[in-house]
């Protein structure tokens, strides 16, 4: 279901110290990936944690359609009775993704091997993006695509009849192709290879192999190799979601520069892939401290002891962007209360995200009174000492500008205001209250 067209406009102010527990959502990576693996697996997964934001729901709906069961039993636990691989059948209807790249990506490499038809569409946000990236390596399986001017949504696929493997090199970093690609692969007979330009977020591995598939993972002159053998029968598991690193780094953001905090944020993944964001706090001088250190689901899992004090500035080499993609924004939040410039490289697949990310940070923190410096692939944002605050940003129905500007109002000067609130519930429904709880003042 795509957003409403009525705008919820929002204001954070200045707050006291922030204290608390920030029981953050269920990672929104690995609940797309338990819903769609769940469904083409025989018999029943059972999936705990699961992420309820708009995201999850539509691909929990898009299962459906191609006929899996999928049941909500309580907050958070949802069972999935699969099809088996290669077990979709047609949808009746249109899958309308919403904002979610991740749940129209890997949703469409996942029946694009199996004979059968569907189209997509999604949000006016969604509707921007390109899909190309995905579509064609989907075709060189042997599916058909039809696509809107640029290879946008809508899109139809028809599924391969008689796909075939492929071996494709990814041009960009992007957990996203290689998902989908995967995704295609265990429909074909043979083995499926993607290599990409360096490591990125694994979860699809980790799920896949858990799931029953054979899969491999190698360090190759072209950089990282992946290889699945497809046709294999997905042996359903339970499902435990760590919680979202994405989501808990709004409230560490919120603790490490509101003057006084101390919070704690339990449970979240450190998956390696997934840690750059605190890796590079960390190198600022962020007091952050991993305490009961566990294994949870194939994930390794910690729970964050978070508290104020001074930042440094720091450059983030390009290596780093692909384990820390989607929480540039938020640093560059982080950022504007360091000491000396802090350089972000590397950050050019942020462009074609749910917005122009580099671009609408940019102007917010301008408007903020943030000096700010940004190319097609870096942004430099030089610290303050006290950030003057008093701007208004544009969201771009982006949920995580959305919630960095209000993490940053939290600390500024004069109150900061964000054009609409509405998005975030794609990722993280329980945000507002959640910061409330904590003591932020938002309305």
């Amino acid at each position: 279901m795509s957003h409403s067209a009525d705008p919820r406009p929002m204001t954070a102010r200045r707050t006291g110290p922030l204290t608390g527990e920030a029981l953050v959502p269920g990672d929104k990576s690995i609940s797309h990936r338990a819903l769609i693996l769940g469904a083409l697996a025989v018999g029943e997964t059972r999936i705990t944690g699961l992420l309820e934001g708009q995201d999850v729901l539509d691909t929990a709906r898009a299962m459906q359609a191609f006929g899996a069961q999928v049941v909500q039993h309580g907050p958070g636990d949802w069972s999935v009775h699969g099809v088996g691989v290669g077990g979709f059948s047609s949808p009746e209807g249109v899958i309308d993704c919403g904002n979610s790249g991740t749940g129209v990506r890997l949703i469409m490499g996942a029946m694009a091997t199996t004979p059968v038809t569907a189209t997509f569409t999604g949000d006016a946000s969604l509707s921007r993006r390109p899909m190309a990236r995905v579509t064609d390596p989907l075709a060189q399986f042997g599916a058909r695509i039809t696509a809107r001017e640029g290879g946008r949504l809508p899109i139809t696929v028809q599924g391969a009849t008689n796909p075939v493997p492929v071996t494709y090199h990814t041009p960009v970093a992007s957990a996203q192709i290689k998902s989908a690609i995967l995704l295609a692969g265990l429909n074909v007979p043979g083995d499926t290879v993607v290599i990409e330009p360096e490591p990125t977020r694994d979860h699809s591995e980790r799920m896949l192999a858990g799931f029953g598939a054979q899969i491999r993972t190698e360090t190759v002159p072209e950089g990282h190799k992946v290889t699945l053998t497809g046709r294999p029968e997905l042996r359903p598991q339970p499902v435990a979601v760590p919680r979202d690193p994405s989501s808990a780094a709004f409230p560490v953001a919120a603790a490490l520069i509101v003057p006084g905090s101390e919070i704690r944020v339990p449970g979240v993944s450190r998956n390696p892939t997934r840690d750059g964001l605190y890796v590079t706090l960390r190198e600022m001088g962020a007091d952050i401290t991993y305490e009961n250190p566990r294994d949870e689901g194939g994930e390794p899992v910690a729970d964050l002891l978070v508290r104020h004090g001074p930042l440094m500035g720091v450059t983030v080499p390009a290596a780093r962007a692909a384990s820390m993609i989607d929480e540039f924004p938020i640093l560059s939040v982080i950022a504007a209360f360091a000491k000396g410039p802090t350089v972000m490289n590397g950050v050019a697949e942020l462009r074609v995200k749910e917005s122009d990310r580099i671009d609408a940070m940019a102007v917010g923190l301008r408007a903020n009174g943030v000096r700010v410096e940004d190319t097609p692939d870096s942004m430099t944002v030089h610290g303050l000492a006290h950030v003057p605050g008093g701007g208004h940003a544009v969201t771009h129905l982006d949920h995580r500008i959305a919630m960095s500007f209000l993490i940053l109002g939290l600390a500024t000067e004069s109150p900061v205001g964000i054009d609409d609130a509405g998005p975030i519930t794609t990722s993280f429904p329980d945000f507002v209250p959640l910061m409330t709880r904590l003591g932020a003042d938002l309305s």
